[in-house]
């Protein structure tokens, strides 16, 4: 398997700015988008930059440490030089879980989305074939990797700015209605601004952070950037701007010309909104804007798995095996591993019904907000092994040291209450303490402690 035990460092500043997008624009947007606006109405934009600007500090504390010292799995190194062996033996695995998790949900979602245009094909055929595509790219180097990836996030991003560009025509110009401009009047005209008060607001808070989920890419490929110094943190500034851009942008417009309380009944909003104006096979290109984005999604967890065990391998807190690297330098038995057990997912969405998928995401969050509370108290911790003249010197700062960070942790605390107090979410906050008590179990019963 090869002599060469360096990860390939062949990915662009254009590749990770992409695939942090791509991570975060998937999912979350194109279905999550609809549960949140019926909790929140219109006011959901107030949740979506709030989570943004909590996500925007847990970033700059990633970048921070990422630009000062990159390397692959980043956050789980970080937590593991500031916090103790326990932290990061416990985030590196649980984030390993988490891609597991939401990938298998993602494989499941081509299957259903290929039944559009092969209706008498069973869905879990597709999803095998979408499982053994994504691991074949993820194995021939991380090049290509980067650039599947790359051409995927494209064309999310290419179908999201076309219907904030076609959405900004009806409502100034009324293209596609008769010429009538339709206004922003729906933003308040359907029991008000926020139709929910502040409950909705809350009970929105905990998907909006799903469709964040995956931003952190950026740090997991810190260590296979080609110039981490300047691509880094470019990336970071960058992705919290279009993010907004895309979320709150692409939500203004569809709540605008949609009154709020009927999104989500008729299909996709993103259909509806082609549809509007005469585009006939909206639905045939809306599903391929979905299919790439489940695609993409289950590309970046296969990628981030696989980087994970092999930085768990180079800790000793997995099988030595996993730090086997192949000929185009990327770790492949911890890819193969990871897409292998994939195929239980591929098992349990052809057997389990369909409740599986709300667990799944409210797990991945619960995996989320770990991962995101474990990058903020190792940069609190990483600073306070600095001594004055090293902070100066650092190039690339958390943003509101120390006030940001801690007000970034009671966000996730309450988003974790919220979670706690919403029956529908309540089990993720059963799986997620009982799969961290198991790693704990098995830290001091493989005996890392004593390393």
């Amino acid at each position: 398997m090869g002599g060469n035990q360096q990860l390939q460092r062949g990915l662009e500043q254009r590749h990770i700015t992409l695939m942090s997008l791509g991570a975060a624009i998937g999912v979350g947007l194109f279905l999550g988008s609809a549960t949140a606006i019926r909790l929140a109405g219109p006011a959901i934009l107030f949740s979506y930059i709030i989570g943004g600007l909590v996500i925007l500090i847990i970033m700059r504390s990633l970048g921070e440490m990422a630009v000062h010292n990159p390397v692959s799995g980043s956050f789980s190194r970080y937590a593991q030089n500031y916090l103790g062996p326990l932290a990061g033996y416990i985030t590196g695995w649980n984030y390993w879980f988490l891609w597991v998790v939401t990938c298998m949900a993602e494989i499941t979602a081509v299957g259903v989305y290929m039944q559009m245009w092969y209706p008498n094909t069973p869905a879990w055929v597709w999803a095998l074939a979408a499982l053994i595509m994504m691991t074949i790219v993820n194995l021939i180097a991380v090049k290509a990797y980067g650039e599947f990836e790359f051409w995927f996030a494209l064309i999310k991003i290419i179908a999201i700015l076309a219907m904030i560009f076609v959405g900004f025509g009806v409502i100034i110009f009324g293209i596609g209605n008769g010429g009538i401009a339709v206004g922003i009047s729906n933003l308040w005209s359907n029991g008000g601004f926020a139709p929910n008060g502040i409950t909705g607001i809350l009970m929105s808070l905990q998907m909006v952070m799903f469709a964040y989920l995956g931003v952190e890419m950026i740090g997991v490929t810190a260590g296979e950037a080609k110039n981490p110094k300047t691509v880094i943190p470019r990336a970071i500034d960058t992705v919290f701007w279009r993010i907004l851009i895309f979320y709150v942008g692409a939500l203004f417009v569809i709540m605008s010309i949609y009154p709020w309380n009927e999104i989500g009944q008729n299909g996709s909003p993103f259909v509806l909104m082609f549809e509007q104006i005469g585009i006939g096979p909206a639905a045939g290109i809306i599903n391929f804007v979905v299919l790439t984005a489940a695609l993409s999604s289950c590309n970046s967890g296969i990628f981030s798995t696989g980087r994970m065990l092999f930085n768990l391998a180079e800790q000793n807190q997995a099988s030595p095996n996993f730090k086997k690297i192949n000929g185009a330098g990327v770790p492949a038995r911890a890819i193969v591993f990871s897409a292998v057990l994939l195929l239980v997912g591929v098992l349990l969405n052809y057997l389990v019904p369909e409740k599986v998928f709300i667990w799944v995401t409210s797990i991945s969050t619960f995996g989320a907000v770990w991962t995101w509370g474990i990058i903020l108290l190792s940069q609190l911790k990483f600073r306070k092994t600095l001594s004055k003249e090293q902070v100066n010197k650092l190039s690339y700062k958390a943003l509101f040291y120390p006030v940001g960070p801690y007000l970034a942790i009671a966000f996730l605390l309450l988003v974790l209450g919220l979670m706690a107090y919403f029956p529908d979410t309540r089990i993720a906050l059963i799986v997620g303490p009982i799969w961290i008590i198991g790693l704990v179990v098995m830290f001091y019963k493989k005996g890392f402690h004593k390393r």
